[in-house]
């Protein structure tokens, strides 16, 4: 979640709750750890969830609307996805043993959790529906066939089933609704399909509350629930009778997942926030944030802090402003005590563009009769846009448990990746791991809210948990930062200089014990090795 975003839905949750709401702490706000992530993309200043969610899970920057490939893929090319894969931390956590699982508010086929275990030159291909003949004809394959094949997920939690089935297929939920009927054109039955990859495992695939309730995570392997054709609906919409809130999820997640001795790696979106943002709808971006910082803390009371890293951050951000003079304990959803030069009153909460952009003959509409807490109120925007823009600020990382000190500072967002991984002993380079004598019991959340104006959150996104070994000695408790060059490699300082890691580009330089981090040059010190 962004800045403005988080600041907002701190006074609403304190609002909410009969305070004045300035002084409400947030379950975020007391992650010790506070740094900052940089979110452009390779090819735009202002990036999308697709980009962003490949740099903080896969580590690498990548191209708008690409997800799971590096740079050299190009969007909705086929033919350069081909070679250019990157994996994920869900991946490399799910290779060292651990249960992985993902958690949305959104459809799972959608850019922050597909991220976690696709490779497309396109976010956009959902089904197979959604392809060109050239990409089928290239070899490459939709999202929701990759959800089966890629990866062995454990726990699948969010919307979008319609993606799963035969085209024509009806909703169980909406039979009447020919937009949720099923959408693929290869007659695969992917539900069906995951059912019968699961033979010899206790494994459900769930489609609404009361069957979701009566899952025993004790007892469970695998889950798959897909809540909606679609994305899932806004809380303060949602029928709890059919839709659960994603606390609730979020604990199903986890209760499943933490029974490996080994860990395990979760990744939980609250991927309607930016939804709401791009529509103008500030008061439903801000209870969605209310609702995923309530699963944050769920993940918290489920989760030990010594043995668990958190980490809560957001992909993007949103041009939502937060303006005006309001009295203290005002509605954060009202109107500024100040009126403007045009005699007019305006919302504290804004957009710079959107659909909320109503001037008329040169006058803005007179909102004094207008009740601007309503859930659908479409704020004020100043440029008129079909849907409010992503942003480009930096983004806040906050982190608690082991390692947390390691999201400190002003870092690239493909560095988060590499710092989990760093913590969670998982990866490629996993030499600082070596020497441990006690069993990998450590546990680490990360929480992203994926999109907020002003996060996960892309990174992502959303919650993530991975399980980090416990490091013994000086590494425990004393191992330096990685420094993460723009391109993705990893650069890592352990003690001595005998002791330091390289990955090319990135080298160092002593100049009277300062260390100087240059991208793009070789190590000036010849004895040390590049990481391959």
């Amino acid at each position: 979640m962004g800045i403005t975003t988080i600041t907002a839905a701190r006074i609403l949750k304190g609002q909410l709750e009969n305070q004045t709401g300035e002084e409400t702490v947030m379950t975020m706000d007391t992650f010790p750890n506070v740094g900052l992530a940089k979110t452009y993309s390779v090819d735009f200043q202002i990036a999308d969830s697709a980009a962003t969610a490949t740099a903080y899970l896969c580590g690498v920057k990548t191209n708008l609307n690409t997800i799971g490939v590096n740079a050299a893929a190009r969007n909705g090319v086929c033919k350069t996805q081909k070679g250019n894969e990157v994996t994920s931390i869900l991946k490399w956590a799910k290779d060292a043993g651990k249960s992985v699982g993902i958690v949305t508010t959104t459809r799972v086929q959608h850019a922050t959790p597909a991220t976690s275990y696709a490779h497309s030159a396109s976010r956009k291909w959902y089904s197979d529906a959604d392809m060109s003949a050239a990409a089928k004809r290239d070899g490459c394959t939709d999202i929701s066939s990759q959800l089966l094949t890629n990866t062995d997920i454990d726990v699948i939690i969010g919307g979008g089933r319609k993606y799963m089935t035969p085209r024509g297929t009806k909703d169980p939920e909406y039979p009447w609704d020919y937009t949720s009927r099923g959408k693929r054109r290869d007659g695969r039955n992917l539900i069906d399909e995951w059912r019968s990859m699961k033979a010899g495992k206790v494994a459900h695939y769930v489609w609404n509350t009361t069957d979701f309730k009566a899952v025993d995570p004790e007892k469970t392997d695998q889950l798959m629930a897909l809540f909606e054709p679609g994305d899932m609906h806004f809380e303060a919409e949602r029928d709890p009778n059919m839709d659960p809130s994603i606390v609730e999820t979020t604990e199903k997640a986890i209760r499943i997942l933490q029974k490996n001795p080994k860990g395990f790696f979760l990744l939980v979106e609250g991927g309607r926030i930016d939804q709401a943002h791009h529509a103008g709808r500030a008061s439903m971006a801000l209870h969605e944030t209310v609702a995923f910082d309530y699963a944050i803390a769920k993940g918290l009371e489920l989760t030990a802090e010594h043995e668990t890293l958190t980490v809560v951050m957001a992909d993007h951000s949103h041009p939502f402003t937060f303006n005006g003079y309001p009295f203290r304990g005002q509605s954060i959803l009202g109107k500024s005590p100040l009126w403007a030069s045009d005699m007019l009153p305006y919302t504290t909460l804004m957009y710079g563009n959107g659909p909320g952009h109503k001037i008329t003959n040169g006058t803005r509409p007179d909102i004094r009769d207008v009740n601007t807490k309503d859930k659908d109120y479409v704020q004020l925007a100043a440029v008129p846009t079909e849907s409010a823009t992503h942003s480009g600020e930096d983004v806040a990382v906050l982190a608690r448990g082991p390692m947390a000190h390691l999201f400190q500072g002003v870092n690239e967002q493909n560095y988060v990746a590499h710092a989990m991984a760093y913590a969670a002993c998982v990866g490629a380079d996993l030499r600082h791991c070596q020497g441990h004598t006690e069993a990998p019991v450590v546990q680490s959340t990360v929480a992203n809210g994926a999109g907020a104006a002003g996060g996960s959150v892309a990174l992502l996104t959303a919650l993530l948990a991975l399980t980090v070994p416990i490091l013994t000695g000086r590494q425990h408790e004393s191992a330096q930062r990685p420094e993460i060059c723009a391109s993705g490699v990893v650069w890592t300082f352990t003690g001595s200089d005998q002791e330091s890691v390289w990955g090319p580009p990135c080298s160092r330089q002593d100049t009277g014990g300062d260390r100087d981090l240059r991208c793009g040059a070789e190590p000036q010190d010849s004895t040390l090795q590049p990481v391959t």
